[in-house]
């Protein structure tokens, strides 16, 4: 099939089917091109939204923050009322007939809004020792707080999307040797799941997703996240991939897949890239693509049905081998000074397989029967939780 015609209906349906030859440079240029050639409004309108979403904290929305300050303003400015009304007598209305009589609450309202303001029309003077001594030591502290809330008000609502920009620009400075997770859909969250409970921090995963509520979603749980088509070079820029050590690629579409793998190999060379696709007929176009691992989701789940038929308790085990955190856990570590040179069997966790120099060697192979300095064992080992 022509992954030009990878966006029709039926498709859509069922996942992109890729052709089981071996990639040849006609079946690099529809991807490339495919690549190249998105089209200008999808750009356009991913361009307007894309942007790096640091994880959620406690923050209070700007319009909430104007009315909380406003609420303090209007609290100073009745209690300045009320100051220069209980000492009414003592001020001199210029503009009043009865200017000896003092001021009303109104008048005291004036005043106290003309003070506060700065404005000062004059009309309005304290006149008596104890109105000239609340002025002193009452109304011009009150007058300091109402001008403080105001600025206040102002560079706190007009410095929030600088303050933002600071914590990313700090956040771009120290992320390195990071892991990004392209689709923070079931597969990107369990995949997050089983990274966490291996030992890697919040802060050095990266999620990268086109919809608005996963990335939300993601930074509710903590994470930072980028919101845009992790196909564009800019976008997987913004999740700073080309300083990322590890790459998960779980988009819900193939062709998706294929693209994602194609633009985050052409921007990091020496990542390890991890990619999730449905049918197993892609996994060597994926492989060819520059994916160092494929995993195919409908194969795996079709095994683990087989095994739940023939024995639901070896589905179970399988199901918590792959599960962190459920009494066992499969796992690649180094091997220990103690356990060089002697045999796996000899080993505290169940060895399966061992990696030596990048080739991975079986439990029963002849290489693997004694263990050597560098090799990492592939092993079953009791979770820390269960422990």
């Amino acid at each position: 099939m022509d992954l030009n015609d990878v966006d029709t209906p039926s498709q859509r349906k069922r996942g992109m089917s890729l052709p089981k030859q071996s990639l040849s440079d006609r079946t690099r240029i529809p991807i490339l091109q495919s690549l190249r050639h998105r089209t200008r409004n999808d750009a356009m309108s991913l361009d307007g939204d894309q942007s790096v979403r640091l994880p959620a904290g406690v923050t209070v929305p700007p319009f909430r923050q104007v009315l909380r300050r406003l609420a303090m303003a209007l609290l100073v400015l009745a209690a300045t009322t009320l100051v220069v009304w209980a000492d009414r007598d003592g001020y001199h209305d210029s503009a009043s007939s009865n200017a000896h009589d003092g001021v009303n609450l109104l008048g005291s309202a004036y005043y106290a809004t003309v003070t506060l303001s700065t404005t000062g029309y004059g009309d309005v003077t304290p006149v008596s020792a104890s109105a000239r001594l609340t002025n002193v030591l009452v109304i011009t502290p009150l007058r300091v707080l109402f001008l403080i809330i105001l600025v206040g008000t102002t560079l706190e609502v007009l410095t929030e999307r600088t303050r933002l920009q600071v914590r990313i620009n700090h956040w771009r400075a120290r992320i390195r040797d990071h892991v990004v997770v392209v689709g923070y859909g079931t597969k990107g969250q369990y995949a997050v799941e089983t990274l966490l409970g291996q030992g890697i921090k919040k802060e050095r995963i990266v999620v990268v997703d086109p919809e608005r509520r996963a990335v939300e979603a993601a930074t509710h749980d903590g994470l930072v996240a980028v919101l845009g088509d992790a196909t564009r070079a800019d976008t997987l820029r913004k999740a700073e991939l080309q300083s990322a050590t590890q790459v998960v690629v779980a988009p819900p579409r193939d062709d998706t897949a294929a693209l994602v793998t194609l633009t985050a190999r052409q921007l990091n060379k020496h990542a390890s890239i991890v990619v999730a696709v449905r049918e197993d007929e892609n996994v060597p176009l994926l492989k060819q693509s520059g994916a160092n691992s494929v995993v195919t989701s409908s194969s795996s789940a079709g095994r683990l049905l087989g095994a739940s038929v023939a024995s639901p308790s070896i589905a179970t085990i399988l199901d918590n081998l792959m599960t962190h955190g459920r009494g066992l856990d499969l796992v690649e570590r180094p091997v220990s000074k103690d356990e060089v040179g002697q045999s796996p069997r000899q080993s505290a966790d169940l060895v399966v397989a061992v990696v030596r120099r990048g080739q991975l060697l079986g439990y029963q192979a002849p290489e693997a029967s004694t263990l050597q300095a560098g090799d990492r064992l592939i092993a079953i080992q009791r979770s820390v939780s269960s422990s």
